[in-house]
């Protein structure tokens, strides 16, 4: 089982969000830290011991990987990942989100959640995320134990996008997203496949 995990809160209540990416490296909020926390609480009440911990290099998906870890009865280490690194949206980095649509358009944003489609201008590099994906869900495979992978939401559709099983199945999904705090589940079929046993679920 692998554990796909988007980090906390980076913006405060009131605080207009932005599109932070790669270049914007923010620290959780208070509630960023609950949620993470509310997430190692749920990870460890479930009895979900993890076999492996690996996590982007970001300030806010390392905060989050280390409170999940906190809750487990023997953490083990954490793993930095380049390939779990959130993307660079470009000219719209840092930008409100009312910004971001008056340049690329609802359509754009729309073909981001739903199939991973990157808009003008952003860096991205699908196919090299995708390869990676497949390598770590396949060695994730054969772990001892659920692997945990923390990143941002950019990055993460692209394990949904990586295998042609998940990729069919994630179009039964609202969106590709993953929401702060939220998690999915990749799990091996019977047949030796991959499924999607959850996406987007909160504690």
């Amino acid at each position: 089982m692998i554990v796909i995990v988007r980090h906390g809160n980076t913006f405060e209540a009131g605080e207009e969000p932005r599109r932070i990416g790669a270049r914007t490296d923010l620290p959780l909020t208070a509630k960023g830290l609950q949620q993470a926390d509310a997430l190692g609480r749920c990870f460890a009440d479930k009895d979900w011991r993890f076999s492996r911990i690996v996590t982007s290099p970001l300030l806010r998906t390392r905060q989050t990987a280390e409170a999940i870890a906190a809750h487990q009865a023997l953490p083990v280490p954490i793993e930095p990942a380049s390939f779990l690194r959130e993307i660079d949206h470009g000219p719209d980095e840092g930008q409100t989100e009312q910004d971001v649509l008056a340049r690329i358009g609802a359509e754009a944003i729309a073909a981001w959640d739903r199939e991973g489609i990157a808009p003008s201008g952003w860096s991205v590099d699908a196919a090299g995320r995708n390869a990676a994906w497949r390598a770590f869900l396949g060695e994730s495979t054969a772990a001892s134990g659920p692997v945990l992978a923390v990143t941002s939401n950019g990055a993460a559709r692209f394990a949904l996008l990586s295998d042609p099983a998940l990729m069919r199945q994630s179009t039964g999904l609202a969106s590709l997203k993953l929401s702060t705090g939220a998690y999915g589940i990749v799990e091996v079929t019977a047949e030796g496949g991959l499924r999607i046993a959850a996406w987007n679920e909160r504690p």
